[in-house]
Parts: C-alpha cells; structure tokens; sequence
C-alpha cells in the first residue's frame, strides 16, 4: 500500500511538472529539447531505472507526448510491458555443512549470482584451476585423472600465471565458463576458492549481478580459503599449498576428497515490470503505408549508480542524470514525432515511434520488440537509432552515422542529405553495434545510428541537463529528420549483410581484438601509441585512429603493451568497454563494441 501511495504521489507531482512543457510545437526547437531533456534527466526522475516508479513517470511522459503528436498508441495503450530481472541477492536458507560443520553464510560462504537455487549432498573432489585447455599455444587439463560426474567441485579462480600479465590464461579465467565446464562433467556444483595471490584478504566475493537473468543450472559459491582447508584437511592439504604446487611444476593437480557436502544455494531474483513506449504514424499511399520505418532511442539510464549498474564512479551512490544517455535521443524522437506528424500529409510509408528501455541492461528492451513486434518486421524499411546525440563537439564538429554498409542504397542518401549542414559526418559500415539498432540489424533491417559520440562525463552523474549542446542536437535531428522523409517516400531499401549479425559468444577458441597495429618498441609507460588500425575493426568503427595513444580500457590504466594485452584479455567478443585515448594532446574517451 505504501508504495502504492508513494506512486501516486509521484505521479502528481511530476505530472505536473511535466505538463508545462506541453504546448504543441511542430518545430524542432532547442527550447522544447531544454524542457524535455530537462525533465527526463531532472533528479526527481532518479536515474529513469528500468521497473522503478521513476521508470514508469518517464514512459508515462513519452506516452503522452506520442499522444500529442497524434500518434496512434500500439500495445497496451502505448506500452509494451515486459517482465525483467532487476537484481540479484542471496535468500535466507543457504547453507553448507559438512561432517558435523555447519558454515556460516557471509562468513565463510555465498552464493554467486548465477547460481541455481537447489539443494545438493554429494563427494567432493579438487579440481584446480577448473580449465580443460587442448590449445596448440596451451594445454592444461584440471580434469584429468579425476571423475568429477555427481560431484561438488573446488575449483580456484584466476590462472596458475598472475604475474604474467600477457598470460594465454587470461582470456578463459572467467568464473562463469569454469562453471560451465565443471558443469559439461558431470559437476553437480562449484565451490570457487580466492588464490592469496587474487584476493590477500580470505573473504567471499561480492554476490554482483552480472545483467544476464540465466544460472548456471547448478549451485555455485565462493568459500573461503579456510573453509576450503577443512574441506582439505584429511588429504593433508591447504589451499595455499596446492596453489604453490601448481604454480612452482606449473602442472594440474586434481584429487578426491573425503567429505560429503550438503549445500543449499537460495539465490532470490527481484523481477520487475518494465516498458516500452510506441506509437505509429500512419502513410498516405494506399499501398506503402503497410511499410513502416522506425525511429528509436532508449530512454532508461543507471539509476543511483552503484556496483554492477554500468557506472564509471562505481563507488559514488548519486543520480545518474543521463541527459546525453539518452535523454537526448529520447527528446529527439519525441521531437520527431511531432514535426513528421505535422507534415504527415507528405508521407507515403507509415513510420513507427519507439522509446526503449533496459538499454543499458544488454537491449533488453529493442529485444523484446524485434521479439514481439507490432507490425511486420519483413516490412520496416529502416530503423533509425538515436542515442546520445546531444554533445556535438564545436572542436572536431562531427557527428558519426552508425549502419551505412547494411543497406545499398545508404551512401548515396547519405550523400546527398549531408550537404549544406553545419556539421562534418563521420560513416561506420557496420550494423552490430552497441546499441537497440543491433536487435534490428540481426532481423536484416538496414539500420542508421546517429550519435555525438562519447565523453568525460559518460555513465557518471555528471551527466547533466546543462552540458547539452541544443543547438547542435537541433540540426542533428534536422538531418534525421529528413533520413525519415526520404527513406519514407523512396523506393525500398535493399539490406546487406555489414559486420557480425550477432553478438559472438565467449569461446574457447575466440579472441577479443581491438583491431589495431600497437607500437611494440616504446617502452616510455605513457600508454600505447597505435601505430595503425584495421579496417573494419573494432577501433576504426569507434573512431580510433593511427597516432592516437591508449591510456586505459574500461577504467584500468594501460601505460604499455603487456598492460594492454592484459587488459584486453579480460573481455569477452560481443562486449562493450570504453577506451581512453590521448590525441593531440587531449583525453577522449570511445566506446568500443568487440
């Protein structure tokens, strides 16, 4: 009842404040992007998190401006609601026990957040570092010797190699693929130990979510080494021994212990109801209004920030604006909205208007439409994609335009349409990218993503309202603006194949590039000059560039090769990280989709 109330509330009061900006105006003007950039990054609307009463405040608002365009509402009176795992936490029945020991929950032991909930009592066997690697630059099998088949398994994390900081370990070290190995065995669950060369301290990790709703299918807990030496003790064991023997023969050991362990993992999911918004502006022509174009941006950001929410200041508990992030894009389509729909008497296709949420959780929500949608995805002609498009930089004046290769008819629109604006444009082929246009992509729909690029205050609270550059956004959504009429009004796209139609899976024989040329010889520690880049790769479709200099990957520093190769190792193909670059002589940050 209380959050009921405390929804209604809610409601009231920002309604009321969201109403003053209602006044229709066709225009795309900077004084309606101040006031829906305003609103949809003000503080009272907490970061727009997916499934919170903020959440639903910021739908409702987009909703009501599709409303005042004139828009016909599609689902559920302009909502698609969807059902989403917001978090992850540990219940109140975990348990381990074990030869009359009972261990303590926090203490000596946790569930991992991909942990099944299940109960299971079964023999124990050590299997080192959990890796069965056949690799002609690596072979190391923790598995041989040993029957692992309706047995819990002790497994450490990290690599028999941490002062290597190139080691060929790095890249399948990842707690979620031992798992799935132990798993492929026979392993009934996994009890993953620290090494002290890990963790100095002997605690349990900290149960994160890691944004993907799918377990293990097992049990899976961190114990501490302490826990794990009782475990041990009747084989004559510690864990700082069998880690010091591997490490000094560099060479698996893996045996069967004696006790039988009696675990409960309880791992408790908090789900939540989260929402697109959409609405549809109807063609003219008889025939092609049963085509649609769709033009989108997501409206959900980080929140409070916090660990595992995708903060780049982790350790700060604040709103996390996202005025660039995206409310920019969310204001833009909104704006859009309503000027097509003023002029909807020149338009022969039907075009579709999207707000996406659970963006930032891995296209929760473009998925959830391409996966339901409400008109027929054989024929959308296009999608458009808006997402950060509010910081056009006065220095480099560019704007990048994402998809160009994943239609054939793209360039030549392009060409045309960029003439005569006040801004350069900067073209990436590529259709996969680190945004909603992927989900449509990979349903061969010619996509085109309009951004201004990334910045210092990217994905922290210092995201504000006040740092957007209207001016620039306004003839970033001119040109948008016309994409849309032409697109709606000429002969059919044709889709090609750009670029990945997926997001690759993390594998034993795959690798993540960055797809540039490092220069080998400095050893100065001042970062890593590139000294060339691929074409097609990684960098050069996130606007990298020869001469420029990488100073850190996703917040770590990269002061030279070893520290690059180490840094790059840690991340999985398909994911998206920042790079930290200096050129000519200032910082920029870019996002990189591997």
């Amino acid at each position: 009842m209380k959050q009921i109330t405390r929804l209604i509330l809610l409601f009231s009061f920002l309604f009321s404040s969201a109403f003053t900006f209602a006044q229709f105006n066709p225009e795309i003007t900077s004084v309606d992007l101040q006031k829906q950039i305003g609103f949809l990054a003000s503080d009272s609307l907490k970061g727009r998190k997916p499934g919170t009463p903020e959440d639903v405040v910021a739908a409702g608002y987009i909703r009501d401006c599709f409303t005042k365009a004139g828009l016909k509402l599609l689902f559920e009176n302009g909502f698609q609601k969807f059902e989403i795992v917001a978090d992850v936490k540990p219940g109140t029945t975990n348990a381990i026990s074990f030869d009359g020991i009972s261990a303590q929950q926090n203490v000596d032991f946790t569930p991992i957040s991909f942990s099944s909930s299940a109960t299971v009592t079964a023999p124990l066997a050590f299997a080192g570092y959990g890796f069965d690697l056949d690799l002609d630059s690596l072979k190391w099998n923790d598995y041989k010797g040993i029957d692992i088949k309706g047995k819990w398994a002790i497994i450490l994390r990290g690599d028999p190699e941490p002062e290597k900081q190139n080691s060929a370990f790095i890249a399948y070290e990842q707690e979620r693929g031992k798992v799935l190995t132990a798993k492929d065995k026979g392993a009934v669950g996994v009890l993953l130990v620290s090494p002290s060369d890990l963790e100095k301290t002997d605690v349990v990790m900290h149960m994160q979510y890691d944004k993907s709703p799918s377990d293990a299918g097992i049990p899976v807990f961190s114990i501490t080494r302490a826990l794990a030496d009782k475990l041990l003790a009747s084989m004559n064991y510690t864990i700082a021994t069998l880690e010091a023997e591997m490490k000094e023969n560099h060479k698996p050991v893996s045996l069967y212990l004696e006790p039988t362990v009696t675990a409960t993992a309880d791992v408790v999911k908090t789900k939540v109801i989260a929402q697109n918004v959409a609405g549809i502006l109807e063609g003219t022509d008889p025939v092609l209004k049963n085509e649609f174009i769709i033009v989108g941006a997501h409206f959900d950001h980080l929140g409070m920030g916090g660990e595992g929410s995708g903060s780049r200041a982790p350790d700060t508990l604040a709103v996390h604006n996202g005025a660039d992030d995206n409310a920019s894009g969310t204001a833009g389509v909104m704006e859009l909205s309503q000027k097509l729909s003023a002029n909807r008497s020149n338009l022969k296709r039907s075009i579709v208007f999207v707000a996406f949420t659970g963006e930032e959780m891995g296209l929760l929500g473009s998925k959830e439409f391409v996966n339901k949608p409400p008109v027929d995805l054989k024929k959308v002609d296009a999608m458009i994609n808006l997402d950060m498009i509010g910081r056009l930089n006065p220095g480099t004046n560019t704007i990048s335009i994402g998809g160009t290769g994943t239609s054939v008819e793209s360039d030549s629109i392009l060409k045309i349409l960029e003439t005569g604006r006040p801004f350069k444009t900067s073209h990436s082929t590529d259709g996969y990218g680190p945004s909603d246009h992927a989900s449509f992509y990979s349903d061969n729909i010619p996509v085109f993503y309009f951004t201004t690029g990334a910045h210092d205050e990217y994905h922290t609270p210092a995201d504000d309202a006040d740092k957007i550059n209207y001016t620039g956004e306004v003839a970033v959504l001119d040109m948008v603006y016309d994409l849309a009429s032409t697109i709606a009004n000429g002969e059919r796209l044709t889709f090609r194949e750009s670029g990945s139609k997926q997001s690759a899976r993390y594998g034993r024989n795959m690798k993540v590039t960055l797809g540039i040329v490092p220069d080998m010889v400095s050893n100065d520690n001042n970062g890593l000059r590139v000294d060339g880049v691929r074409k097609g790769g990684p960098a050069e479709r996130s606007g990298i560039v020869k001469g420029d200099r990488i100073i850190a990957i996703d917040g770590q520093p990269v002061t030279n090769i070893y520290d690059y190769m180490a840094r790059l190792g840690k991340l999985k193909p398909g994911q998206v990280a920042t790079v930290e670059i200096i050129r000519e002589e200032k910082k920029q940050l870019v996002i990189v989709q591997f």
